[in-house]
């Protein structure tokens, strides 16, 4: 395990106040944990901004299973990206509305293919892609 190192930052006592909220809110243990959760997610928005770095993608889409020939594009657009995906669950929210999620590895660029292919088809009411990588930001 890497060396734990101290240092010290001056902050507008204004900002700290509201980082100090932000701690609570999202139940951080300490102001440390905070920042280190801060610095890797910066690392890992500077290592995706390289579209040919390795990534993790989760797409998550809401789409009415009873849209004609719905199901059989996105099924088709996941075998096309059948490399990149893998897994896929299926969700049923209720009488008409599924949540589908698949889960993607490969480079960047290709992930975000993907999630731009399955979102963009039409029926899907709404998507969305989240993003990593298997650095976890360092």
């Amino acid at each position: 395990m890497a060396e734990i190192v101290r240092f010290g930052i001056s902050i507008p006592d204004d900002l700290l106040l509201r980082f100090d909220d932000l701690i609570a809110e999202k139940r951080y243990a300490n102001r440390s944990e905070a920042i280190r959760d801060l610095i890797r997610n910066a690392l890992v928005e500077q290592d995706l901004s390289n579209e040919k770095e390795e990534a993790i993608g989760t797409i998550s889409m809401v789409y009415d299973h009873h849209t004609r020939d719905l199901a059989d594009k996105l099924t088709d657009h996941q075998h096309t990206h059948h490399k990149e995906i893998i897994s896929a669950l299926h969700v049923h929210l209720d009488h008409h509305r599924c949540l589908e999620v698949v889960i993607a590895k490969g480079v960047a660029c290709d992930i975000k293919r993907l999630a731009d292919e399955l979102i963009g088809t039409k029926g899907v009411k709404h998507g969305k892609l989240m993003m990593t990588t298997s650095k976890g930001g360092g």
